[in-house]
């Protein structure tokens, strides 16, 4: 089962390392860093990459020609560019060749903790399910279409939009960890501030109204890492 997205970072400046490992691990997303080709390529046969974070100038080969190779080995891995060059043509070559943004040096974190975001929206919804009629869980049904969610006795379970959506994200990523900031993201396309509490408040809302406040057998909170959606989903597709 994976957690949380899983970025490669792969620059050879020991200090940028350092820098975007701390500061993404923070944002709630798994780093695993790299400081030229051949890790990069330990990485990639040991371990599941989401998104690789690939700067340009690396001391055992050209990122563009990495990015190229990657495109035909595995194509399903999107990559971001990171480089001090900022001309256009070195642009326009990168995304050419297969890359799926592209951020020159010096660079804000924020931004490009943006970028993967987008990307990894961007993947989500290319290998987006089939329109999924209704949802089924712990013995609770949930259709998106009227957005309404009926307990196992046969009764409705009241919820509020947001509380809705909230359930809707965990219901279509069972077994994931996700993290306040991603859960922000996904439900109001906003990243979070450190004083925002209000995933807390709607996932206590959620459970309560599951039925799940005291025994957690729906809902689990994952320490240091948010919440997660325990129990197993089914789900009807609506026919095409």
């Amino acid at each position: 089962m994976q957690i949380t997205p899983h970025i490669l970072v792969v620059d050879d400046d020991l200090e940028i390392r350092k820098l975007l490992g701390r500061y993404l691990d923070q944002q709630g997303l798994r780093v695993t860093l790299a400081a030229d080709r051949r890790e990069l390529e330990e990485k990639l046969e040991t371990q599941q990459i989401d998104l690789i974070v690939l700067d340009v100038m690396l001391p055992d080969g050209s990122g563009l020609d990495i990015c190229r190779q990657l495109r035909d080995r595995k194509p399903h891995i999107p990559v971001i560019l990171l480089t001090a060059l900022k001309e256009d043509v070195d642009r326009i070559i990168g995304l050419e060749i297969g890359a799926d943004d592209y951020v020159g040096k010096p660079f804000n974190p924020r931004e490009l903790l943006a970028r993967i975001r987008a990307v990894l929206r961007r993947v989500a919804d290319i290998a987006e399910p089939p329109t999924v009629e209704s949802y089924r869980f712990a013995g609770f049904v949930a259709s998106p279409t009227s957005r309404s969610v009926i307990d196992p006795d046969g009764a409705d379970v009241v919820l509020t939009g947001a509380e809705f959506d909230l359930l809707r994200v965990f219901l279509d990523r069972p077994g994931r960890v996700l993290s306040r900031d991603q859960l922000l993201d996904l439900t109001q396309g906003r990243e979070a501030d450190p004083l925002d509490r209000s995933i807390d408040v709607l996932m206590s809302r959620l459970r309560r109204k599951l039925g799940d406040g005291g025994n957690f057998q729906i809902f689990k909170t994952v320490r240091n890492g948010g919440y997660q959606l325990s129990t197993k989903v089914e789900t009807i597709e609506t026919p095409r």
